[in-house]
């Protein structure tokens, strides 16, 4: 018959390679890429088989000191993943996007103002315009919209 301590030992022996095979793929996938998430999403997974791994060698061995050590890791790992995150959607408007809208719009906006001074049906315009502050008008106040 099989004893306890031999099943014990062939569990955990199993549990390690399993782990071992876990992080060789999770290597290969925070190296392979494609994305930014994907790499993320690897360096997420290798805190989760690290636990594993501090879980199973504080099982063979018996110190209870290694759940604190877990649970100190998966905190730490949870912190990173977040920031990792907030990082990414920073990083979904460059700096050269930003600078493309606000190009965009004051293109838009010359056009309006373009559109705005040609006279209308009748000579009147539908906007006012203010004028820049020192030149005045010649009533001596200045139009805001």
């Amino acid at each position: 018959m099989i004893s306890v301590a031999a099943i014990f030992d062939t569990s955990v022996s199993l549990a390690l390679g399993i782990l071992s095979l876990s992080f060789l793929v999770t290597i290969y996938r925070i190296v392979k890429g494609p994305t930014l998430p994907d790499r993320i999403l690897g360096l997420d997974m290798l805190v989760a088989i690290a636990i594993g791994f501090i879980a199973v060698i504080g099982i063979k061995t018996g110190y209870t000191l290694y759940v604190d050590v877990a649970i100190a890791l998966g905190l730490v790992g949870f912190l990173a993943t977040v920031a990792f995150a907030r990082f990414v959607l920073s990083r979904g408007k460059t700096e050269d996007d930003i600078l493309t809208e606000a190009r965009e719009a004051a293109s838009q906006a010359r056009r309006e103002a373009k559109v705005a001074k040609r006279p209308g049906q009748g000579g009147a315009t539908t906007h006012a315009t203010a004028t820049p502050a020192g030149t005045g008008n010649s009533s001596g106040r200045q139009d805001h919209e």
